[in-house]
C-alpha cells in the first residue's frame, strides 16, 4: 500500500455539542494517510495517477463549511468517506483535533481507520434497511 499524506492541515468550521461553539468558527487541524495499492505516478509522473493534494485541500475546506454535524466523530466519518469516493482511496487514517478546546491540554480529537470495503458494506446495510417495510403503504 502507497500512502500519500497530508500534514497538519488547519481549517475553520463550527463544530461542537456546547451552544457556544454552534454559531462560531474555530480551527481543526487534520492529518490524513490516504492509502492506495500502488500509485501509478511514481512512474507515469502525471498527477492524474496519484491523489491530488490541491484538490483534497480544496474538498476540505468546503466540507469543513457545509458539513452540518456537531462530533468531532461524524466530522472524521465525513472527510474518510470524501476520501474514499470522491478520491479512490482503499484505505485512509485521519486524525481530527480542536487545537484550542480547553486551556489546560494542548487538543482534543479522534482518530479513524476506514477501509473502502467499510463503505461498500455501510451502503449495502442502509440499502438492506431502507428496504424494510417497502410497499406497505399503497400509493
Amino acid at each position: 500500500m502507497d500512502i500519500v499524506f497530508i500534514e497538519n492541515f488547519v481549517g475553520q468550521t463550527i463544530i461542537g455539542i456546547d451552544s457556544s461553539e454552534q454559531h462560531v468558527l474555530q480551527p481543526v487541524r487534520m492529518n490524513l494517510a490516504i492509502g492506495v495499492p500502488s500509485i501509478r505516478a511514481c512512474t507515469t509522473d502525471r498527477i492524474e495517477d496519484t491523489i491530488n493534494y490541491a484538490a483534497v485541500r480544496s474538498a476540505l475546506h468546503a466540507l469543513l463549511a457545509s458539513h452540518g454535524v456537531r462530533l468531532l466523530e461524524a466530522l472524521a466519518e465525513a472527510v474518510a468517506r470524501l476520501l474514499i469516493t470522491d478520491f479512490g482511496a482503499h484505505w485512509v487514517r485521519v486524525a481530527l483535533a480542536k487545537p484550542a478546546k480547553f486551556d489546560d491540554v494542548s487538543a482534543v480529537g479522534v482518530q479513524i481507520e476506514r477501509q473502502r470495503s467499510d463503505m461498500q458494506q455501510a451502503a449495502a446495510g442502509l440499502a438492506d434497511y431502507a428496504s424494510l417495510g417497502a410497499g406497505l403503504i399503497p400509493n
